[in-house]
């Protein structure tokens, strides 16, 4: 059993958040702590220059609304919304946040994985806390 599970969530209408989040309660230790996290990718200076910051905020509000809605709200489960490239930022905040596991998402692989790898794919060969992939 795990005491600190970190699940990353996308907002792709294929991914079931719930398998994940059940699969991370079935898997944590009485008194232990799921984060749910998301990904924002980083928008290129030439189209952030045309937004303000109340946009900027408004989009994260959204964002955070958004993650929130995919836990169910759930009081058992924190939140997090952090800005950059996901498999690296999913193994960042892992590291930082000292996690045992992290319980991910991932779509059945397709030639363009192989070339380009997933995001799961990054994150099961760098992570150095244990990794649970849901399909």
């Amino acid at each position: 059993m795990y005491s600190n599970i970190l699940v990353p969530i996308a907002f792709d209408d294929e991914r079931d958040v719930s398998q994940a989040l059940n699969v991370a309660r079935k898997l944590l230790d009485q008194g232990g702590k799921i984060t749910a996290i998301h990904v924002r990718e980083h928008l290129p200076s030439y189209a952030t220059e045309y937004l303000t910051k109340e946009q900027m905020e408004g989009n994260r509000a959204q964002l955070m609304n958004g993650l929130l809605e995919k836990t169910g709200n759930s009081p058992d489960i924190d939140v997090v919304v952090v800005e950059g490239r996901s498999g690296h930022r999913i193994l960042e905040e892992a590291e930082r946040r000292e996690v045992d596991l992290i319980v991910i998402a991932s779509h059945c692989p397709s030639v363009q994985d192989y070339f380009l790898g997933s995001t799961a794919a990054r994150v099961v060969r760098h992570a150095k806390c244990c990794v649970h992939v849901v399909r």
